[in-house]
């Protein structure tokens, strides 16, 4: 009895998704909502406004956080984190698709 050696495994061809309208309406809105709280937590920590408000008014070391400069920071970096993605979901939505990038053979 001779042995039966194993098939190669079929590969099948896999179409990527194409995007719809309301797939790209869904990511055009997530990146405005990035960026605009992005801008919000970049700029606001170093207004003024940003010592009036009832979370500062808590008790005193509460309020030494929310007042320090490294916590304002740290909110202007999660900005720029924030406004990061925005632009690399931008960047990711206009990329065309796989199926436009083939290069003929010559």
């Amino acid at each position: 009895m001779q042995p039966v050696e194993p098939q190669p495994p079929v590969e099948e061809a896999v179409e990527p998704a194409r995007l719809t309208w309301v797939h790209r309406l869904g990511i055009l809105l997530f990146v405005l909502v990035c960026f605009e709280v992005g801008v919000f937590l970049l700029v606001f920590p170093w207004m003024d406004y940003w010592g009036s408000n009832w979370i500062a008014g808590l008790s005193p070391w509460v309020r030494g956080v929310w007042l320090s400069p490294y916590f304002r920071g740290a909110l202007s970096g999660l900005g720029l984190l924030n406004i990061y993605i925005s632009l690399a979901e931008v960047f990711r939505l206009r990329r065309p698709a796989a199926d436009r990038l083939k290069v003929s053979a010559l």
